[in-house]
């Protein structure tokens, strides 16, 4: 077929997803993040043709996306906390629970000029969405990964953000002391691989995704060295596992007995998130 409009490719989209029982919202997802349109401007479009070679993308991606290919690696790009984010299959793609996390500094800390540290940045979307909202921060990225890393410096450039960026396995290349780190680092139990989605198993990075010692491996490394690289008040924020709230919190009241260790859960009532303040 060498035209049809939006409106027909969406409706075609939809059906087909649908008949392949996964979610038919992603339909739109995927049309407007091709098109670079707002949901406005599609609905606006609705009796526009599509070219055959707009056509012709837009098939192939509804199609991987019914063969468990996320829609976001399809699109190479991801929405968090209203800033687009390059992705790839060398970073995960940020989560909207993680924006939770990003909101909790802010409402936390203030504006004035903090140093902030972002462990295992990925995308750089939590350091970079700081960043973006509180200019007089000083944020450095730090990742294990090149591949990430090199991620995280294309986000950084295409959002005009200024930033540190750091090739890093923890703390071990990491110099001085900072007022605020925060890190969402791997915490999922290979035990656990059982319950996720086949999309995130085959094309997520497994080293961004499972840890050992029942996903809490990387909280205790963080806990041994994390005083020598935090200011005198300086604060921890983590993302967690939903299960994950009372071994965390174990971890850290342990290792450091007079800090503050508080939980907060998401917006669906999860266990999601942990600040060790000093």
């Amino acid at each position: 077929m060498d035209k049809m409009t939006v409106f027909k490719a969406q409706q075609w989209a939809f059906s087909f997803i649908k008949d392949h029982g996964k979610d038919p919202s992603v339909a739109d997802l995927l049309l407007q993040g091709q098109l670079n349109w707002s949901t406005t401007e599609m609905l606006m479009n609705y009796q526009t043709q599509l070219s055959a070679e707009q056509l012709e993308r837009f098939f192939t991606n509804v199609k991987l996306y019914c063969q468990d290919w996320p829609a976001q690696y399809l699109l190479g790009k991801a929405n968090f906390f209203g800033l687009e984010f390059k992705v790839n299959e060398a970073t995960l793609i940020p989560r909207p629970e993680t924006e939770e996390l990003v909101e909790w500094i802010l409402e936390t800390e203030p504006k004035t000029s903090l140093r902030v540290l972002d462990i295992g940045t990925g995308t750089g979307a939590i350091g970079l969405s700081l960043k973006h909202e509180r200019p007089a921060w000083e944020v450095t990225l730090s990742d294990i990964s090149p591949q990430a890393l090199a991620v995280a410096k294309e986000n950084k450039q295409a959002l005009k953000l200024e930033a540190t960026l750091i090739e890093s396995d923890l703390f071990q290349n990491i110099t001085g002391k900072f007022d605020v780190i925060v890190s969402n680092p791997p915490y999922i139990a290979e035990s656990e691989a059982d319950l996720m989605d086949k999309s995130v198993l085959e094309h997520e990075p497994k080293t961004a995704l499972f840890a050992p010692d029942e996903g809490l491996y990387l909280y205790k490394k963080l806990a041994e060295k994390l005083s020598k690289y935090l200011t005198k008040q300086g604060k921890l924020y983590l993302e967690i596992g939903f299960q994950q709230g009372p071994s965390v919190v174990e971890i850290f009241s342990k290792a450091y007995p007079t800090a503050k260790v508080q939980l907060r859960q998401d917006i669906t009532g999860h266990d999601r998130m942990v600040k060790v303040s000093f």
